[in-house]
């Protein structure tokens, strides 16, 4: 029977910091991961995002209201960003993560915060604006009903602020970010509703 790797106080340290989990599930991801570093962060990963499912259906009340304002004062955005507690509410990486997300409604323009939220009409809409522009261009009703549904994929992703890549790292999305934080903080999070304002506009 092989024996557990031996980790250092350091490198538990070190992947504590990186990631927020905690000192035992640090010294066990090291143990799993043979001492690789990179291969312990995507245990933890793993694991937070499964726990993070979990807390997902958790009522979520406390929170705060994020305000971002671009350069010029022309721009701004106000969110709603909601945990369920005011421990968590109150600390600095919970308000800095609200101001994120204020930031990428700033720039990014999102008209809902889901697909859950898209109208059905709205859906249907767009998928029939897809499908007819595919046949337009030549193709057959099987591969026009096909790029159809890859194009309203793309519309989600435009439109639905969980699903927009996020401005600060576009190697996640707006919803991974917040499992993510949900792992880190050990409760539900959730975005409640969002408002952007552009000078001159209705």
């Amino acid at each position: 029977m092989a024996q557990p790797v031996k980790v250092s106080v350091e490198d538990i340290k070190r992947l504590r910091e990186e990631t927020g989990a905690g000192v035992m599930d640090c010294k066990r991801a090291l143990e799993q991961a043979g001492g690789d570093f990179e291969k312990a962060k995507e245990f933890l990963r793993a694991a937070g995002l499964l726990k993070a499912e979990k807390k997902s259906g958790r009522v979520a009340r406390e929170g705060v209201i994020a305000c971002y304002i671009h350069h010029g004062n022309r721009l701004g955005a106000m969110v709603e960003l909601n945990c369920e507690s005011d421990f968590v509410a109150r600390t600095p990486e919970f308000q800095q993560l609200a101001q994120e997300i204020a930031m990428q409604v700033a720039g990014m323009n999102p008209q809902y915060i889901s697909r859950e939220d898209v109208p059905e009409e709205v859906i249907a809409e767009q998928k029939r604006i897809f499908y007819e522009k595919a046949l337009a261009d030549g193709n057959s009703p099987e591969d026009a009903e096909r790029i159809a549904e890859e194009r309203l994929a793309k519309f989600f992703e435009e439109v639905c602020l969980l699903e927009q890549a996020c401005i600060k790292d576009d190697s996640k999305t707006v919803g991974e970010l917040l499992k993510e934080k949900i792992a880190l903080f050990g409760e539900n999070i959730v975005v409640r509703r969002f408002v952007r304002f552009v000078v001159g506009e209705d």
